[in-house]
């Protein structure tokens, strides 16, 4: 049985549009990638510690640096959030 974690074709497209352009070497599979960051993240493993199904975990740390500080995920969060129902209720702790 494979438990892996992918997102799926209907949760990559809204953000598909948030990547950046490959630059030269075309990029191993996004979702694939991304599905892993969100799994470390999610889970709270270190970089190292990712399934091999993800791809290499220097490819998964790369991408996820590289983004953050272009602001992709920002971006994303920004978008994904606005798309959602305004909140009853906000709490800051």
């Amino acid at each position: 049985m494979n438990d892996l974690f992918l997102l799926s074709d209907r949760q990559m497209a809204p953000i598909e549009q948030y990547f950046p352009l490959a630059r030269g070497i075309p990029r191993v599979d996004d979702q694939r990638v991304i599905s892993g960051i969100v799994y470390v993240i999610k889970h709270g493993l270190q970089w190292k510690d990712a399934r091999n199904d993800y791809g290499p975990h220097k490819t998964l740390y790369n991408r996820f640096i590289r983004w953050s500080r272009l602001g992709v995920f920002d971006r994303i969060f920004a978008a994904l959030a606005a798309e959602g129902q305004k909140p009853e209720r906000i709490m800051i702790l």
